[in-house]
């Protein structure tokens, strides 16, 4: 697990650790310049010739950070240029004591970049904490940075980058490799941001768990082996001992999206699953997914007496059917609950559902709502540009009113529970985004929660199973051609 920090809880940890812990400013800054040092050595090892480095610095601690790597680089043979960027006057006061240091040492100071191309070039402007548009001399900075040749290390964050939500504001120097300090910023995670930082490294300079103190971030993402994750299976276990589904999906033709769910909550570990479907998808049904049970909406009521955990909307429609089944789990299951697309939209419409399934999560029961943005603003009643411009408070408003798991889907999933740091997943690529990619996601979850698994950790893991998949079959077929079914198979794998 790692943590993901917003620029308020940096300059927290920050302080804790110089103030509270006893380690001075000048030693985490010194740590910070030997991490961008050991990255430039890492890029550069192997080449021949004279190596030619531009530092871009601002005026404040992350420039300060620039100009002790000038000076590092410089001890170690590279022809080092150093350009600052701003008011002297009102620089920081470690930023003096490293650009009193480095002028002592070979190193050519210029108001302008003096080559076209570099072998390295480090950005120190801006840093962590920007919060209005980059302009004036910084904007000419950054526009000429991303024009020079060569390659691009961003220090903590690349200059014009949101710390907390990935934002550029204006413009941002495009890096191929970020070294962050301490831990990794939200922005660096969060497109478009993540776009801008290239490569992330995370490097430790004295900043540790220690620095909380009481307070730990608020937000984290997984990035351990699956395997680390997955419910332990008792090697004494049955079909019924690791869990059964119950699958409510697939209205007529829309079968595929109740194959795909059954199919992945299979290949997420599951031991049974019941899918209650159109009478018309059993034969592909039982050709596609033949270790699945069948039934129709009049048998219900046996398949909630029967299961472990119940999911209902994949490919459901918004029928009377739909709406009927949808209601009946709601009124009658007390098992635990996930529900995802048609269940979302029906249940959107229906305050009445919303209000039972409220009542429901606030005495205990465990509901997890999977919702795109488009389903979390028919839910929340707000447009969709404003559940995008603010994805974790949107998500956050509606697991508490549901008493519920949120895990809210875009280029990035939340998992929102109230009480609980928001869990970010950023495995995953563009090749998922194609039909299906829910109803796996759903089966995922829904096995996990059928083995035993708490529901907030069920999303959060799902989602990065689910992720970890679709990176494993966009290298096995290329993102372009990445389908659904890709996904679900590699889960298993």
């Amino acid at each position: 697990m790692k943590y993901l920090v917003s620029a308020s809880e940096m300059r927290r940890y920050d302080s804790n650790t110089m103030k509270r812990i006893g380690i001075p400013a000048c030693v985490l800054m010194e740590r910070a310049a030997l991490a961008a040092a050991e990255a430039v050595e890492g890029y550069c090892k192997g080449q021949k010739g004279r190596k030619h480095v531009l530092v871009l610095a601002g005026i404040g601690n992350n420039g300060g950070d620039g100009l002790a790597a000038a000076r590092l680089l410089a001890e170690l043979g590279y022809q080092v240029e150093v350009w600052c960027v701003g008011n002297r006057s009102k620089a920081s006061e470690e930023w003096r004591r490293q650009m009193g240091i480095l002028e002592k040492y070979p190193v050519e100071f210029t108001e302008m970049p003096q080559r076209t191309e570099y072998t390295v070039m480090l950005d120190g402007l801006l840093g962590v904490g920007l919060s209005r548009a980059v302009a004036g001399v910084f904007e000419e900075a950054v526009r000429v940075f991303n024009r020079l040749e060569g390659w691009k290390l961003a220090l903590d964050l690349p200059s014009g980058v949101d710390s907390d939500t990935g934002k550029i504001w204006g413009c941002a120097v495009k890096a191929d490799m970020t070294v962050t300090f301490g831990f990794c910023k939200r922005g660096l995670m969060l497109y478009p941001g993540h776009n801008y930082a290239g490569e992330v490294i995370v490097a430790g300079i004295g900043i540790s768990e220690r620095s909380f103190c009481g307070e730990a971030p608020e937000m984290y993402a997984y990035d351990e082996e699956v395997s680390l994750l997955m419910p332990r299976r008792d090697r004494d276990g049955n079909k019924g001992t690791f869990g059964k589904v119950l699958l409510a999906a697939g209205c007529r033709n829309m079968a595929g999206a109740a194959v795909l769910a059954a199919r992945a909550a299979y290949r997420a570990g599951a031991g049974m699953v019941k899918v209650i479907t159109s009478e018309e998808n059993r034969i592909i049904l039982q050709q596609k997914v033949p270790e699945a049970l069948l039934d129709t909406a009049d048998h219900l009521t046996e398949g909630l007496e029967w299961a472990d955990v119940i999911a209902v909307g994949p490919g459901l429609g918004k029928d009377s059917t739909a709406l009927q089944c949808l209601e009946q789990v709601i009124r009658e299951g007390r098992k635990p609950l996930l529900v995802d697309a048609d269940g979302l939209n029906l249940l959107s419409e229906n305050r009445q559902l919303q209000n039972i399934l409220a009542a429901q999560g606030q005495k205990g029961r465990p509901i997890v709502l999977t919702p795109h943005v488009g389903e979390l603003a028919r839910l929340v009643r707000k447009t969709i540009p404003v559940c995008k411009a603010d994805l974790v408070e949107e998500s956050m408003l509606l697991a508490k009113a549901m008493h519920a798991v949120v895990a809210a889907k875009d280029a990035r999933t939340f998992i929102c529970k109230e009480g609980r740091a928001v869990c970010l997943n950023v495995s995953g690529n563009s090749g998922m985004a194609t039909a299906g990619s829910g109803d796996v996601l759903a089966g995922v979850i829904a096995a996990l929660l059928a083995q035993g698994m708490e529901s907030f950790e069920a999303a959060s893991v799902g989602a990065y199973i689910h992720g970890r998949a679709g990176d494993r079959a966009a290298r096995e077929r290329g993102e372009a051609a990445c389908m659904a079914w890709d996904i679900a198979e590699a889960a298993g794998r």
